[in-house]
């Protein structure tokens, strides 16, 4: 059984997201994602008036009768939730942290499927596919995804208590020394679970893709499920992540190698060069995507999920109508 802590986070983030989604999502949703148009459903006796070019020869050859393909309007869509459970979504500075973001996120879309009778499944990864729960439909279905975001490395101290001393994984490149081999959670591997994802979805999909993208290579794992479905990047970023505060020496611990040191974040030097690796490192994760024709949804763990969310819709909606 899960820790009452874990399911009282549910609850909270069920009815926090619960508003968002019958009263801002519900249109933007149904007016972007729609089901995949015409598909198969079965094989009948041709009656006068048929389409010729709907009759399925093999089987009029068969039958010694003919026969056509009978096909039915499919709307009903498949979202498939990728969520990032390495170590480095443990980092929260504020009240949640990346990895609460990322439940709170995945929870708005699950519940927008559920409201629309879609199916949603989910696909929990680091450096290696951790759980793989099918699409589903049912707002049963919908919190048990939200729940296992959670529950995946997740410790059970109260939302109230402090945030976890800074462990900044974007700043590795800034400490060579000191590294230690990679527990399984800590890693990040986006490649190895898309790679899974397609070998599991052959039903074209749209697929979200949660994490802070601190990971290399994955740019053309991206490019060929995008091919296949739907594919939209969300990067999580925590402030602290992107800008210092000047609070003197503090030890930095990187979460996903272990390695630490010992900086002077009074030094404006560094706050300053930390900053512009940060920003360069975002702008580049923006402009790889764009190359390949995937959308991005940036969303602060600080901020508002929603909002986001609401832009990327109204977005794509403008691009889809030119």
């Amino acid at each position: 059984m899960l820790p009452k802590e874990i399911m009282r986070r549910v609850r909270e983030i069920q009815v926090r997201t619960g508003r968002s989604v019958a009263d801002v999502l519900a249109g933007e949703y149904v007016s972007v994602f729609k089901g995949s148009g015409i598909e198969f459903d079965e094989v009948r006796a041709y009656t006068p008036g048929d389409d010729v070019r709907s009759i399925d020869w093999n089987v009029t050859a068969r039958m010694g009768e003919p026969f056509v393909k009978r096909y039915v309007e499919e709307r009903q869509l498949t979202l498939m939730l990728m969520a990032d459970v390495s170590a480095s979504q443990d980092f929260g500075s504020h009240e949640r942290s990346k990895r609460e973001c990322a439940a709170e996120f995945c929870a708005l879309l699950a519940f927008s499927a559920s409201r629309n009778d879609d199916k949603v499944g989910l696909l929990l990864f680091h450096s290696d596919v951790e759980q793989y729960i099918p699409p589903r439909k049912g707002q049963r279905h919908a919190l048990r995804v939200v729940r296992e975001v959670l529950a995946h490395g997740e410790d059970t101290s109260p939302l109230t208590s402090q945030p976890a001393p800074p462990t900044l994984s974007l700043w590795r490149r800034l400490f060579r020394g000191g590294r230690r081999l990679r527990a399984a959670r800590e890693g990040t591997a986006i490649n190895r679970a898309l790679e899974f994802f397609l070998t599991v979805n052959k039903r074209r999909s749209v697929c979200f893709v949660v994490s802070d993208f601190i990971d290399e290579g994955y740019e053309q794992a991206l490019r060929s499920a995008n091919r296949k479905h739907d594919v939209v990047a969300v990067l999580i970023t925590d402030p602290r992540e992107l800008e210092i505060p000047p609070v003197g020496l503090v030890t930095l611990e990187d979460m996903e190698t272990g390695a630490t040191r010992v900086v002077d974040a009074g030094s404006s030097a560094f706050r300053a060069a930390v900053a512009e690796q940060a920003n360069q490192r975002v702008t580049g994760i923006r402009k790889r995507l764009a190359g390949s024709g995937i959308d991005l949804i940036h969303i602060d763990a600080a901020g508002s999920v929603v909002d986001p969310l609401v832009r990327f819709f109204r977005a794509r909606e403008r691009r889809t109508r030119r």
